[in-house]
């Protein structure tokens, strides 16, 4: 006895080569709110440290002097 599916299956076959995805990427978190956005950079962060690390917030800029 075979099961009926109660959700559709959505396909979207496009050529890996041809594909630009930026343009869904940026509009997938335009649509998350701020908070979102700043709990996923957030989790991504925490991926990288080792426990008990912090993150490095120093920031370098280069001047150039002008002559």
């Amino acid at each position: 006895m075979k099961k009926e599916r109660k959700m559709a299956m959505v396909v979207t076959k496009v050529s890996l080569h041809d594909h630009d995805q930026s343009f869904n990427d940026i509009n997938y978190w335009l649509s998350k709110t701020p908070l979102e956005r700043l709990s996923a950079v957030t989790f991504l962060i925490k991926q990288t440290l080792k426990p008990g690390q912090r993150m490095d917030k120093t920031i370098f800029r280069q001047l150039e002097l002008k002559k």
